[in-house]
């Protein structure tokens, strides 16, 4: 299975140059932005998509055009010749849609959340059902586009956007797809920010993973969108293997010994076929909570030991929740990719380089890691509520 170079827009801006640009010289000043708007009484950080969006096209149905699916258009704008490419070589019954979002576009309805609080009866306002669907941003792709095969979508909270590439993987698999457009979308949204905030996991100020000064996550608005194919073509790369697991250990923490996190990692390895010294970089789940960095460090270090160099890039783009996954894959794409990095560079960890002597001693990276000479593999790493973890392996063909 090959993924071909993805679209990709978040707090870093638009497209892969600039954000391994971004990843490799780190700016001198955060993406992340604050704003006092989204939980009353506080000012805090958050990955805000930054400029105008493109503007939908004529064709696009009125229930599809939620600030969510909007957010996925502009993104989707880096790869239409691929889309297009994949409908004319196979057909448009033969190209799917995999889609991962948490809140899709249910913040639509807020204006008649909002009137019935204050009094008004429910047909105040039209009620937009399509909008906030799980399915509509997978919906909303298969209609821009005329496609006619299989088109769904996945709402697994942070592990979304990796669980949509995995599913993207099977159909082809199966035989049921030729092309799959497989990613994840997610906006700012009340919901979730005062969801997380109620948590009490959000920081203070800016996210600090694996620091022994973190104290929470930053959220953030993104979208990243791959075509899936069997064959390659120039400048694809391959998905080598992916791996998941439920340990259902708690609604919204992780079980504290990562027992979920090394069954996705091995699970990865074994569908994968490769050794755990085989993976030469690893984009961590790295949210900067208390409870993901400690677990994280444990599965890492099981799993992996002390010197595979690993980094979570959440500094930069903030928490993307059901983004995540797909964003971090196609950063983890863009760091193996030899035409968007060929001097090999890693992301450095940002932070305040302050250790935990409490976490494992994993390998964080700094600015003079490099991948090791030869193949480049990578995985990526989503943990998300109810124990739901899952794990992507991307990297170059063995020569």
């Amino acid at each position: 299975m090959y993924l071909q170079q993805p679209a990709l827009t978040s707090a870093i801006g638009r497209g892969m140059e600039a954000h391994i640009h971004a990843l490799l010289n780190p700016p001198s000043h955060t993406p992340l932005t604050p704003n006092s708007d989204w939980v009353r009484g506080k000012t805090l950080y958050f990955g805000t998509v930054h400029g105008e969006l493109r503007p939908f096209a004529e064709h696009i149905l009125p229930e599809h055009r939620s600030q969510n699916n909007h957010l996925l258009w502009d993104a989707l704008a880096q790869i239409e010749p691929q889309i297009h490419a994949a409908k004319a070589k196979f057909g448009a019954d033969r190209v799917g849609v995999i889609m991962g979002t948490s809140v899709s576009g249910a913040d639509e309805n807020i204006p008649l959340f909002q009137s019935v609080v204050n009094g008004s009866t429910w047909d105040s306002l039209p009620f937009a059902q399509q909008t906030q669907l799980h399915s509509d941003p997978a919906d909303f792709v298969k209609q821009a586009y005329d496609l006619q095969g299989i088109a769904y979508g996945i709402s697994t909270a942070c592990t979304s956007g990796a669980r949509a590439l995995m599913s993207a993987a099977r159909l082809l698999h199966l035989g049921l797809c030729d092309a799959v457009i497989c990613g994840g979308v997610d906006t700012l949204s009340p919901l979730t920010i005062n969801g997380f905030y109620s948590l009490e996991v959000l920081s203070g100020c800016l996210a600090q993973p694996f620091s022994a000064n973190r104290d929470g996550i930053n959220i953030g608005e993104a979208a990243a969108a791959f075509v899936l194919t069997r064959e390659r073509v120039k400048h694809s790369l391959p998905l080598l293997g992916y791996g998941a697991s439920s340990d259902a250990y708690h609604m919204s923490s992780p079980h504290p010994d990562g027992v979920g996190a090394v069954a996705a990692f091995q699970a990865a390895l074994n569908h994968a076929q490769l050794s755990a010294q085989s993976i030469g970089w690893i984009n961590l789940h790295g949210t900067g909570t208390r409870h993901n960095d400690q677990m994280e460090s444990r599965a890492i270090a099981q799993v992996f030991g002390n010197n595979t160099p690993c980094t979570s890039t959440k500094t930069l783009t903030g928490h993307t929740l059901g983004a995540a996954g797909a964003l971090e894959a196609a950063l983890l794409w863009g760091v193996v990719s030899r035409q968007f990095n060929p001097q090999g560079k890693l992301p450095p960890q940002l932070g305040d380089g302050v250790r935990d002597d409490t976490l494992e001693n994993i390998y964080l990276t700094d600015s003079n890691s490099y991948w090791r000479e030869g193949r480049r593999v990578g995985a990526s790493a989503s943990f998300a509520f109810g124990g739901n973890n899952a794990v992507l392996i991307m990297g170059e063909d063995d020569a």
